[in-house]
């Protein structure tokens, strides 16, 4: 089976526990405000990949990866090729890998359940907690994102929770408190963690000829995140 990947990073220290081989999906159908990765929104970009191509260039890094770290299957958002997805992840299972999907979880349950029956840890990017900035932002919804959730919950799949800070979108105590709040529904929930808004992408945007929204935006500064860290923080985990 062959699937369209955009990348691939050998050793990846921030995408699962360990070091870990994070692969990278083409496809995405959000277009979120502060996006990375804009190359990887067209289904039709990046390079076709077979899954034996893939585990030829994990097997290489196995010696670093096998023990304490793992492989991540990255976006893109992986579930829009469900069926690659799936057979990837069980693939690497069988090998003995550690296996993360990191997703967005915009595609809610119904393309999931196969692709999380061979996933050890689910890294959800939770862009927002509301409908009203799911939309203005990312041009999406929270109703698919926390049907996704309950099934991870319901199948028992460890989870992370992540959420990107923007100043003046989502930088108060009022969105910490929410975030932490939702989050804590999922009994299967083990980590919440908040990451900066940056604006290293903006090179990428220009390069496609694609206008960045956020481009004359403040970038997230450390004593901004860590205050916010503590209240969603401030509950025990489930």
């Amino acid at each position: 089976m062959k699937g369209r990947i955009f990348g691939f990073q050998s050793l990846g220290a921030v995408d699962g526990p360990g070091l870990r081989c994070v692969i990278f999906a083409q496809g995405c159908p959000l277009r979120c405000a502060y996006c990375h990765n804009p190359e990887s929104w067209e289904a039709e970009g990046g390079a076709e990949s077979s899954i034996e191509e893939l585990l030829q260039k994990t097997e290489r890094l196995r010696p670093y990866i096998i023990k304490k770290g793992g492989v991540t299957l990255s976006g893109g958002e992986p579930l829009t090729q469900p069926a690659f997805s799936a057979a990837l992840l069980r693939a690497l299972r069988e090998r003995g890998y550690h296996t993360a999907l990191d997703t967005s979880g915009a595609l809610g349950a119904e393309r999931a359940e196969e692709t999380l029956r061979h996933t050890d840890l689910v890294i959800c990017d939770l862009k927002f907690t509301t409908e009203q900035n799911y939309l203005k932002y990312c041009g999406g919804s929270l109703s698919p994102v926390l049907s996704f959730l309950s099934l991870t919950e319901a199948m028992k799949i460890p989870l992370w929770i992540r959420q990107v800070i923007v100043p003046g979108i989502n930088d108060n105590a009022a969105d910490a408190e929410r975030l932490g709040k939702l989050a804590r529904r999922f009994a299967n929930l083990e980590k919440i963690e908040l990451l900066p808004f940056k604006k290293l992408c903006a090179a990428k945007y220009e390069k496609l000829g694609i206008d960045f929204p956020l481009k004359n935006h403040q970038e997230c500064a450390a004593e901004r995140l860590a205050p916010l860290q503590k209240i969603v923080e401030k509950e025990p985990l489930p």
